[in-house]
């Protein structure tokens, strides 16, 4: 039944897009947050479905959709800019025969990303992208919250639909970004049209909020416990009521910590003492040996260069026996192990200048939301209020996707790409339609003036003229 649903679905949206070729970008946005191809066994699994998508929104927007209302913004050539140099690192990696794997995608998800913005010329079409993000992702993220809720979760072993440890079936990655879109699930429920807000609405967004706070739990990945840590304090810089709502957040992880399973709890402590934890040594180690091949390879060795990473370090594990405590240290040899941050990624694969037009990429973002968001805040009419919760909703999810990156190589995610498409796509929108009118300047009661009169009406004649008569 699954392979069927996933299959009529997919058909089904293939053939809307011939009356509104619009449907087939909401398509590709699907297929490839979703992946129905690795998820089902069928017809699916045999045909490349995400090319067909990706030919399908292109062709469509080529041939039907206006071009005049297309703008080519600023971080879209940062886009094509990383795109052109990443192609360049490829071709002289050190490790030319596995780079083109990963090419292989990244080079379709930057592409994608550069060309979303041109299409989105309209409120509907921003709002259609963000809400099709949101319930592809909420398709994984609901799964993964109902095995957490069941007791089917842990480091490594929560299934979301298929077992399989990479992209978002991988537990840190769809932790960041099951955090990342909270702030997009608010912002449709109070702002959305397609589904306009009501109880059943809010009722779906709690719960989805709900599930996506259960993923950090569920595949007990650290690096979702600091993003949902770093949203609530965020959250709090715009919020009216910033001491309640402080105090609701407190309360409600005092009360969740009795039902919290203990393997989490352990796991969350090597936060803070992380010598203790081979996975989070691993992390320092890789990192430093980075810093150092960067010095060396200031260009980057390609994709894959981490793959001639040879790191040592020790462990350390404390046991106590009566009032003695005895420190051990293992020392610890690994090879080819991954970056664990998409900071030290970009350094490490595209050197300095990739790593200089990646952050540029990201900290622009930050900045232009926050200008729309500035620049909009005090409008409340009807067709301008929803603009700036969305940019702060956008925002927020970026800075989210950042610390995130922090701790895992997600540096060309096809999901936070396509969030930065939807930002470039908001931005281009709003200079498009102009600056938000200002507001009427407020005047003080006026005095009346009396215009001075030059030339006095001449006084009406009477109708009869006093002549002085002689009597005879």
């Amino acid at each position: 039944m699954l392979n069927l649903a996933f299959t009529g679905f997919f058909l089904f949206l293939l053939l809307a897009g011939f009356k509104r070729p619009f449907v087939w970008l909401l398509l590709y946005l699907y297929v490839d947050i979703v992946q129905p191809q690795v998820i089902t066994w069928g017809f699916l699994s045999h045909v490349p479905v995400s090319l067909i998508a990706f030919a399908a929104a292109f062709t469509g927007w080529l041939l039907f959709d206006r071009k005049e209302d297309s703008r080519f913004t600023l971080r879209q050539g940062l886009l094509v800019l990383l795109l052109l140099y990443c192609g360049y690192t490829t071709i002289t990696a050190v490790y030319p025969e596995d780079a083109p794997e990963k090419w292989g995608w990244v080079w379709k998800a930057l592409l994608f990303a550069i060309f979303m913005p041109l299409t989105l010329r309209t409120r509907l079409r921003i709002e259609a992208v963000a809400l099709v993000m949101v319930l592809a992702a909420s398709a994984l993220v609901i799964d993964g919250g109902i095995k957490t809720v069941g007791g089917g979760g842990g480091y490594g072993t929560l299934r979301i639909f298929v077992d399989s440890n990479s992209g978002l079936f991988e537990g840190s990655i769809i932790s960041a970004v099951a955090i990342s879109i909270i702030p997009i699930v608010v912002w449709l429920a109070r702002h959305g049209t397609v589904f306009p807000s009501d109880w059943r609405v809010w009722t779906f967004a709690v719960a989805l909020i709900f599930a996506c706070s259960l993923i950090p739990v569920g595949t007990q990945a650290r690096t979702g416990l600091v993003c949902l840590a770093v949203l609530c304090m965020l959250y709090l810089r715009t919020a009216r009521h910033r001491f309640l709502i402080a105090g609701s957040m407190a309360l409600v992880a005092v009360l969740a910590l009795p039902f919290l399973p203990h393997s989490f709890l352990k796991r969350m402590n090597t936060i803070e003492n992380h010598q203790s934890d081979q996975s989070a040594s691993t992390r320092l180690a890789m990192w430093a040996w980075t810093w150092d091949y960067a010095k060396q390879h200031p260009f980057g060795g390609g994709f894959y260069a981490y793959q001639s990473a040879v790191v040592k370090y020790d462990t350390y594990v404390a046991r106590t026996s009566g009032s003695t405590t005895m420190v051990e240290a293992t020392p610890v040899v690994e090879k080819g192990r991954a970056y664990h941050s998409s900071y030290f990624e970009m350094l490490g694969e595209q050197g300095y200048p990739g790593l200089a037009l990646w952050l540029a990429l990201q900290f622009s973002g930050v900045v232009q939301m926050e200008l729309i968001r500035r620049r909009w805040k005090t409008r409340t009419g009807q067709n301008e209020a929803w603009v700036a919760p969305l940019a702060n909703a956008l925002q927020l999810a970026q800075i989210v996707y950042m610390v995130g990156s922090l701790f895992v190589g997600i540096a060309f995610q096809p999901f936070i790409l396509m969030l930065i498409g939807l930002q470039c796509g908001l931005w281009s929108y709003l200079k498009r339609i102009g600056n938000p009118s200002r507001p009427p300047v407020r005047q003080g009661p006026r005095r009346m003036q009396v215009k001075p009169v030059s030339d006095p009406v001449p006084a009406a004649k009477a109708p009869f003229s006093r002549k002085s008569v002689s009597v005879p």
